[in-house]
């Protein structure tokens, strides 16, 4: 079969973003951004969030792990431990509260379980949480907008953008796999065997970000490691087929990466990491520089054949 990437054909989904769409979005924003206020004029009630410092002793002894400042607890969560929340109810605000709990003899600490304590207690705010109503007041302390509609019509407009950046990622990927498929290539066990390492070792890392483990997403999925790994395999061989289809792709059409697009893709990934590309220097080794030339020449491998595509729009 001879390699294919020049005029292949693809259809783009195109898709319109509704008023109904839009409506349930801001909705969304609504539940996730209540409005905080203050409360100054009443001591705690049930429900309330308030801000405190407190100190914990046992048997005399400030224990550590028991001391916090400017701690969020919402009265009546249950979050600590019992007996403590209820103490600070009917409270007010910067006047000293003495907290007398015992400890659940099953405390995750040995040395406190079962024992009395007493804890030192300031409550600096007490706040109260409500929704929004969608009005001017929303679209500016939440929107960032004057107006409601204003606030209204900039949200529609970035999922309208996010929706068509979406559709054209998808067409590049499904065209790119186009090429890949025409490509001659032999994949050898071990490049295919580490290739299936690197896409578990890159998901132990999502899953880490999230407080999680393999093993621990095995039992929510109801799987084994045995086989995550061999559901992996597929993956890990189209990805091989894409690089090698960029690689040939590079080559034949003489394709570099400038140093104007390194520094762009530099400055992206400090960016969305939320550092600076001067912090980035303490990562930026030979592997690392190979990553974001590899990264930089597959966009323009992917937008070159995009370029050269019969795509019709649905």
């Amino acid at each position: 079969m001879e390699f294919t990437y020049m005029g292949l054909k693809a259809d783009l989904a195109k898709h319109t973003v509704t008023d109904e769409e839009v409506d349930r979005q801001i909705e969304r924003v609504r539940l996730q951004n209540p409005r905080v206020a203050v409360i100054k004029d009443r001591p705690t009630e049930n429900g309330d969030e308030v801000v405190l410092d407190y100190a914990g002793y046992c048997d005399g002894v400030q224990f550590e792990g028991g001391t916090a400042q400017n701690q969020t607890l919402v009265l009546g969560s249950g979050m600590f431990i019992p007996g403590f929340e209820e103490q600070l109810l009917d409270k007010v605000c910067e006047e000293p509260v003495l907290v007398e709990v015992t400890f659940p003899t099953e405390y995750h600490a040995p040395d406190l379980a079962g024992k009395k304590a007493e804890f030192h207690c300031t409550i600096h705010e007490i706040r109260v949480k409500t929704q929004y109503e969608l009005d001017d007041v929303f679209a500016q302390e939440i929107g960032g907008c004057y107006t409601f509609e204003e606030m209204r019509e900039q949200l529609h407009k970035s999922m309208q953008e996010y929706t068509d950046q979406r559709g054209e990622m998808d067409l590049q990927d499904r065209l790119l796999r186009q090429a890949a498929a025409t490509l001659d290539i032999t994949i050898s066990p071990e490049e295919l065997e580490k290739s299936v390492n690197e896409q578990l070792q890159n998901m132990e890392a999502q899953l880490a970000q999230q407080g999680l483990n393999l093993q621990m997403y095995c039992q929510f999925m109801n799987t084994t490691e045995e086989d995550l790994r061999k559901d992996a395999y597929p993956a890990a061989e189209a990805a091989l087929k894409n690089m090698a289809a960029v690689d040939k792709i590079v080559e034949l059409e003489k394709l570099e990466a400038t140093k104007e697009e390194l520094a762009q893709a530099l400055a992206t990934i400090a960016r969305n990491n939320g550092i600076t590309v001067e912090d980035l220097k303490d990562y930026y080794d030979a592997e690392f520089e190979a990553a974001v030339m590899r990264s930089v020449l597959t966009s323009k491998v992917m937008a070159f054949i995009r370029e050269n595509a019969i795509v019709t729009e649905v």
